[in-house]
């Protein structure tokens, strides 16, 4: 098995792409949302984490997750919210597309891409760039004119506590 380089920060913040496989565009249905937010929720009892920005797009969703301050394991969090999406609501979720042969051989399923991408929030502008670009990035795809326009976001939690103007 591969050891991909990830930094290990307890208590870090970490901005995280996570992409649907071959890009199919399935996590905007409402299944795929209720999936999503009960893995995330059933995850936080065992391991917990804070969701500080989220987008949740056609064929991936950005966040800003912060660990405990004892605690650096972010990949482990993103395997536990992928693999109950799968096993609970995958038989509903089902992408109609081609596996390919290393999927077959592996069982896996058409849900999600195996990696995800992350990046260590640095300082407090960093964390500012990051919110900016997950609250932007229905924008950047052509989903709406307005982020407020996009409703699977944490853009209107961050109005209304008047983190925005």
């Amino acid at each position: 098995m591969p050891n991909y380089r990830r930094p290990h920060i307890a208590g870090g913040t970490y901005f995280i792409t996570q992409v649907t496989y071959q890009r199919h565009p399935w996590l905007c249905g409402d299944v795929a949302r209720h999936a999503l937010r009960t893995a995330i929720s059933q995850v936080r009892q065992t391991r917990p984490f804070q969701l500080d920005a989220f987008v949740l797009l056609p064929d991936h969703f950005h966040c800003l997750m912060t660990l405990p301050t004892d605690d650096s394991d972010i990949s482990t969090r993103l395997r536990l919210i992928k693999t109950y999406v799968t096993r609970h609501y995958g038989a509903d979720l089902e992408a109609t597309v081609e596996l390919s042969a290393s999927r077959r051989k592996r069982r896996e399923r058409a849900l999600w891409q195996r990696r995800f991408w992350e990046h260590v929030i640095r300082d407090d502008r960093d964390f500012a760039n990051h919110c900016r670009y997950i609250h932007e990035n229905p924008v950047r795809h052509q989903l709406c004119e307005m982020p407020t326009d996009w409703p699977f976001s944490s853009v209107h939690r961050w109005l209304a506590a008047g983190r925005y103007p």
